[in-house]
């Protein structure tokens, strides 16, 4: 295996704090530091901040910047509206999922996704986010909110690295940061005891069909 050295990065801590003063060289070469040239590995950026700040402002400006190119193009609004729904919202999951990004952030958003939308779609300014998103609503639009999505990809992560079988996982308990408004393990443990009294209950019978008309979504 070959060493390559344009690949590596150095990065030195002590107390709790970054030494550059520390060199590391490779056949007689220096490894250059990340916060002289950051990498990225798995869509996730490192550098010597060491801390998901300027990401989340990152990801705030990229989700302006492709509001602003898909207002540009010279498609209809639907079709606009499609381009947000299935690329630009898709392209900021990722790194909604891989950084610690605080919901209030994600609010933000959703708040301008919300905005222009309305625009696109040629509706009043007055139209409710519920209206939008609403599931349970006779008149539903085939449109998915980045804040929901957000959430359930935290708890999803969350739920992978609790359930996981590898003994590191295991042994490490997982603190993913959400911020203050929204606790991703609160609304885990609140989804499973909801879970547990549906299984308690079992399938009910609200009207006068006959017993079996209704199946188990499980």
């Amino acid at each position: 295996m070959k060493f390559k050295l344009k690949k590596s990065r150095r990065l030195s801590v002590r107390k709790g704090k970054i030494d550059a003063t520390t060199i590391f060289t490779v056949a007689n070469q220096q490894i250059p530091t990340v916060s002289q040239e950051p990498v990225k590995s798995l869509g996730r950026w490192y550098d010597s901040s060491m801390k998901d700040t300027k990401r989340g402002l990152g990801t705030v400006e990229l989700a302006t910047e492709g509001l602003l190119a898909i207002t540009k193009c010279g498609l209809h609004g639907e079709l606009k509206v499609w381009c947000l729904q299935f690329m630009l919202i898709s392209k900021l999951l990722w790194p909604f999922l891989v950084y610690e990004i605080c919901s209030t952030t994600v609010e933000a958003i959703e708040a301008k996704i919300n905005k222009i939308t309305r625009r696109w779609l040629v509706v009043p300014p007055g139209l409710t986010d519920v209206a939008m998103y609403c599931r349970k609503a006779k008149l539903r639009l085939p449109l998915k909110s980045i804040l929901e999505e957000y959430k359930c990809g935290k708890a999803r992560l969350l739920s992978m690295l609790e359930d996981s079988e590898d003994p590191a996982a295991k042994t490490v308990q997982p603190t993913i940061k959400t911020g203050r408004k929204w606790k991703v393990a609160g609304a885990v443990d609140e989804d499973k005891e909801c879970l547990k009294i549906k299984e308690v209950i079992g399938q009910t019978q609200t009207d006068r069909k006959r017993l079996g008309s209704y199946r188990a979504k499980w």
